[in-house]
């Protein structure tokens, strides 16, 4: 009995031996294993890697497939001169990529032609490693996606890094406080951004609408400024496009009426200074003076007159 006790503790003090090893290394694999990210042709062309990668917030390795170059030699030598243009580029942000300092950068050997597409061929790296696919074809992300496999899409990135407002866009803000000029306030977005209103510092407490005119970003955050949609601009606009139409009116009243009369006032003095006239040549000034002071009022007022009315009531308001 003593003897098969001992066998059995034997084998239990083996297992837990293994055990404890299995476990000491399984660690060690796991964190020595490369996370792939494969760049997609129209990555490349585009360029903006580059600046995703230069602020570091990429941790795994770029791998550059070679088929994905082999693709962007086909393109250089292309007749297009556009594409041959846009596939220099894409070979030149390859290789700043792995000049780049701190940029982790491997060209996969996969051969320099992919028969089943480059598409293809970068889905099938994607799931082999268990990478991700850096890419912007919309196509590309929507298989991947399907596929079950990451995709880093450059231009939902921007897409959410632009800013929630932008120049000419109108909301309500409460001014919480004065800014560092005199005229100026302050407020603040929901994700906390800064904003200041210009004319806005007798508004401290109050929610006013704001228009906003530009933004800055820093190093240390976001700006923002805006200006001050006030009520009395708006009231004063009305103001003028109703009166407008009353004075023209009364150009369009007085004008003709006093035309008539400074003609009209020396024919008695022509009348009675040639006497000799006869009464046929009467009737014809007549006529005349009548022909001409409905011209007279059949004209609309000119454009100067107008101006000149509007001007007129400005001044007296």
């Amino acid at each position: 009995m003593e003897i098969e006790q001992l066998m059995i503790m034997g084998a239990l003090l083996i297992l837990l031996g293994e055990t404890t090893y299995l476990v000491s290394k399984l660690p060690r694999q796991t964190s020595g294993k490369k996370h792939y990210i494969f760049l997609d042709t129209s990555v490349l062309i585009d360029g903006r890697i580059i600046a995703v990668a230069a602020s570091g917030f990429i941790t795994g390795t770029l791998a550059i497939p070679r088929s994905v170059i082999g693709e962007l030699q086909f393109l250089a030598d292309n007749a297009d001169a556009e594409k041959r243009a846009r596939a220099r580029h894409g070979l030149d942000i390859a290789k700043e990529l792995q000049e780049m300092p701190g940029v982790e950068v491997q060209l996969f050997q996969d051969g320099s032609k992919a028969e089943e597409g480059v598409d293809e061929r970068l889905l099938n790296l994607a799931k082999k490693h268990s990478g991700a696919i850096c890419t912007i074809d919309y196509n590309l992300n929507k298989v991947a996606v399907v596929e079950g496999i990451t995709v880093c899409n450059v231009n939902e990135l921007a897409k959410s890094l632009r800013m929630a407002y932008l120049p000419g866009e109108k909301m309500i803000l409460e001014v919480v406080q004065k800014g560092n000029d005199s005229h100026q306030g302050v407020g603040y977005l929901t994700d906390g951004t800064m904003v200041v209103v210009e004319q806005a510092s007798a508004n401290v407490g109050q929610s006013i609408e704001i228009e906003f005119i530009r933004s800055l970003q820093t190093a240390a955050g976001k700006m923002m400024f805006a200006k001050k949609v006030g009520a009395q601009q708006p009231q004063a606009t009305q103001k003028a496009a109703k009166q407008a139409p009353r004075a023209q009116k009364k150009a369009i009243g007085t004008k003709p009426i006093q035309q008539p009369v400074q003609q009209s006032a020396p024919k008695p003095t022509q009348q009675t200074r040639r006497p000799a006239q006869s009464q046929g040549q009467n009737q014809n000034q007549n006529q005349n003076q009548g022909s001409n002071q409905k011209q007279q009022r059949r004209r609309p007022p000119s454009s100067a007159d107008r101006e000149a009315s509007l001007l007129d009531l400005v001044d007296k308001q």
